[in-house]
């Protein structure tokens, strides 16, 4: 009998063990919004997530959905600091539902790379960064004294999951496709695939190329830099920007953060842009969401680039011979955000206009405030 006492009070103590992991050993994913997130890389306050799971060691836990019984990966985010400031993971959440995970105290499994970026010295300064759909590269102030010299973002189109860059440098031929995409997009003197520029006078000034880069967080799942920008005398005004670019896995699009520094003024107007080519391409504008989009008329021998812009508080859309610009007005000496990206056809995912001009609205959808995840400890 006074075994069975005891048997039964420590099946007891194990109940309330279990119970108190399963409670403290969970977090949810909730996605308010209308829209599913799909390969949505989230990101979760370090301090809040290694309290509540009692973390000290950042490389002994792992998570796991919990539904799936699935580990997923991990990327540990710094910010360009010494210290861990947060825990970002990939998570797909159906619209207005929730998903459960839980973490269990062991070593994670290794994350393959899926976002990836370096400066690129041996080619005039550029910077170069990509993830597991597509790939761009900013241009660097070597190259501002060539014959050569471009303003604007560029794209390099891929269809690998696999990170190219280095690959493409290496052979110093990326005009090509040699099986996994190219660089066949023109850049020149314009913005490019969504670059932003001070807009006075019915005129793009441009700032000039980057001149200093700094890596912050460098994948997997994430990649994030900046870029800072010579002062330079536009219009009268000596300005000075810097422009922070990050690229998670699983999209088409950047986030840019760009802040602009002049003294005597406490606003500018900006614009951000989308070159257009001679031939006809097919274009979609909302004023009222800050969305241009446009797909490329196609190339004979590379297919189609489909390029977005997505500026919330843009007032106004212009033509010009050479460009789409979205224009708006924003603080000085404050961070501005907007989101800006490209697609190729010949990746197979997005193959129309119709369905980039859907995925750019659902996108657009996902960055309000009302649509952000959150994240719920249990």
């Amino acid at each position: 009998m006074k075994q069975t006492i005891q048997i039964f009070l420590l099946q007891l103590l194990i109940s309330a063990a279990s119970a108190q992991t399963s409670t403290k050993g969970r977090f949810y994913i909730v996605n308010p919004g209308p829209t599913a997130m799909k390969e949505t890389v989230v990101s979760l306050a370090w301090s809040d997530f290694s309290k509540h799971f009692n973390i000290t060691d950042t490389n002994n836990f792992r998570i796991v959905e919990v539904k799936k019984n699935m580990e997923v990966p991990v990327q540990l985010e710094y910010m360009g600091g010494k210290d861990v400031l947060h825990v970002l993971i990939q998570a797909d959440v159906p619209a207005g539902d929730s998903v459960a995970f839980r973490v269990d105290k062991s070593r994670r499994s290794p994350v393959k790379a899926r976002t990836y970026g370096r400066y690129v010295p041996e080619r005039k300064d550029d910077f170069a960064w990509e993830n597991d759909r597509i790939a761009f590269r900013a241009y660097g102030k070597a190259l501002q004294s060539a014959k050569d010299n471009a303003h604007g973002l560029d794209v390099w189109v891929k269809r690998s999951k696999e990170m190219v860059i280095n690959e493409r440098y290496r052979r110093n031929d990326y005009h090509e496709d040699r099986g996994n995409g190219l660089d066949y997009y023109h850049v020149g003197f314009t913005m490019g695939a969504g670059n932003i520029a001070p807009y006075w006078n019915d005129s793009v000034w441009y700032p000039g190329n980057y001149s200093r880069w700094e890596m912050l967080d460098n994948g997997p799942l994430r990649t994030s830099f900046r870029l800072t920008y010579d002062p330079v005398v536009l219009n009268g005004y000596t300005v000075r920007s810097m422009k922070t670019i990050t690229l998670d896995a699983g999209t088409y699009m950047n986030r840019i953060t760009v802040q602009y520094d002049i003294d005597g003024l406490d606003s500018i107007p900006v614009a951000v842009g989308i070159i257009t080519r001679k031939e006809p391409g097919i274009t979609m504008t909302n004023e009222q969401k800050g969305v241009i989009t446009y797909w490329e008329p196609a190339h004979p021998k590379f297919g189609t680039t489909g390029v977005a812009v997505v500026a919330s508080g843009a007032n106004k859309v212009r033509h010009t011979p050479l460009q789409m610009l979205l224009g708006m007005k924003i603080p000085v000496s404050k961070p501005f955000t907007y989101f800006a990206g490209a697609c190729w056809d010949r990746e197979g995912v997005i193959t129309d206009d119709i369905k980039w001009n859907d995925w750019v609205r659902e996108y657009a959808g996902l960055q309000q405030e009302s649509s952000t995840p959150r994240v719920r400890y249990r």
